[in-house]
């Protein structure tokens, strides 16, 4: 990831699509996941925020690895900039650490290892929630947000994009299934701690988000797409690309997460899209393409990379319900393809 004073002016941006971003001013704020593709945005916002707007923020960053929280943030100074609390979402064991906010972004985002690890997979997305409604509740935290998924909508019997009640057919039976089986579980348990614990909490479902920051072992279609695309080597489909997506850039789905901690209703979910990029995965390939200069190809996928793919034939989400506090976004699919290459590496 290169940060260009170019990438810190996308940041500030976004910015004033998140009505009353000052609320965070002064508080602790706990993330989970934060070295992935969509928490390291909302990372840098906050970094952005204290920088800039002497925001006073506290960032606590949780995962398995401080060399690499400390790698991927290596223009942040370790103990200064942000704190390093060690997590591992699959194991049931109790966090020390104390926020105000939480956000919980640590997940499996590599679709083979849902068929590879399911059980591992359903282990991250329900067990290390707990872990941190736990927490929450028993801290006085003032709201936890969950990063929830579009696929927990399942299939429906048209292309009309899904609202936040919308639900439809999943195969629970299906190993491919232990991702938005146990996402749609974990939205339950958020629920559920409100109701018995009488914790705050908030949902958002983002569509398929895509940035330059996509990690080795993310192997979704748009970060095999960038990678093609910064290597001036062809993007290669593995299938016609007719299924039509809710993309949103990186950047843009940070400052929804912000949106929905300051503004969301507790005990609500909110989808995360952009109204202006509800396209094929064909056409985000080609968006990537161009702003490289390169082409798209098509072969077959083999077994293994079909028994990974996402089943659903439509997931465009409506983003009315997240528009209605205030967010907008801010990048077209065209700029943010562009910046899914200028930034890379």
């Amino acid at each position: 990831m290169k940060y260009t004073g170019e990438y810190w002016s996308d940041v500030s941006r976004v910015i004033p699509h998140i009505k009353g971003i000052e609320t965070l001013f002064g508080s602790t704020v706990l993330i989970t996941g934060g070295t992935g593709l969509i928490c390291s945005g909302v990372v840098d916002i906050l970094y952005y925020l204290n920088k800039e707007k002497s925001a006073n923020i506290r960032i606590v960053l949780a995962g398995r690895s401080e060399e690499g929280t400390a790698k991927r943030f290596a223009h942040m100074a370790a103990g200064t900039d942000y704190t390093f609390e060690y997590y591992d979402a699959t194991v049931a064991e109790n966090l020390s650490v104390k926020a105000d906010y939480m956000i919980h972004g640590a997940s499996n985002a590599n679709p083979a290892a849902y068929v590879s690890q399911p059980v591992e997979t359903m282990a991250s997305n329900f067990i290390g929630l707990n872990n941190l409604l736990k927490r929450a509740a028993e801290t006085d935290a003032k709201r936890v947000l969950y990063l929830s998924s579009s696929e927990v909508y399942g299939q429906k019997d048209n292309m009309e994009p899904f609202f936040e009640n919308d639900y439809g057919f999943l195969d629970i039976l299906n190993q491919r299934a232990s991702y938005p089986s146990s996402k749609r579980a974990a939205e339950t348990l958020c629920v559920s701690y409100g109701m018995e614990y009488g914790l705050d909490t908030v949902i958002v479902r983002p569509g398929h988000i895509y940035g330059p920051a996509v990690i080795p072992s993310d192997n979704r279609a748009t970060a095999q797409f960038t990678r093609n695309a910064v290597n001036r080597e062809d993007i290669v489909m593995k299938s016609a690309g007719t299924q039509l997506r809710s993309y949103c850039y990186s950047l843009d789905c940070a400052s929804a997460i912000l949106a929905v901690l300051i503004n969301g209703e507790n005990g609500n979910a909110y989808n995360i899209s952009n109204p202006n990029s509800i396209i094929t995965i064909s056409a985000i390939a080609k968006a990537i393409a161009k702003a490289a200069g390169t082409k798209v190809t098509f072969e077959n996928p083999d077994d293994a990379e079909a028994k990974g793919y996402n089943l659903m034939s439509n997931s465009s989400l409506d983003s009315s319900k997240l528009e209605a506090l205030g967010w907008g976004a801010e990048f077209s699919p065209d700029e943010g393809a562009a910046c899914c290459v200028k930034y890379y590496g």
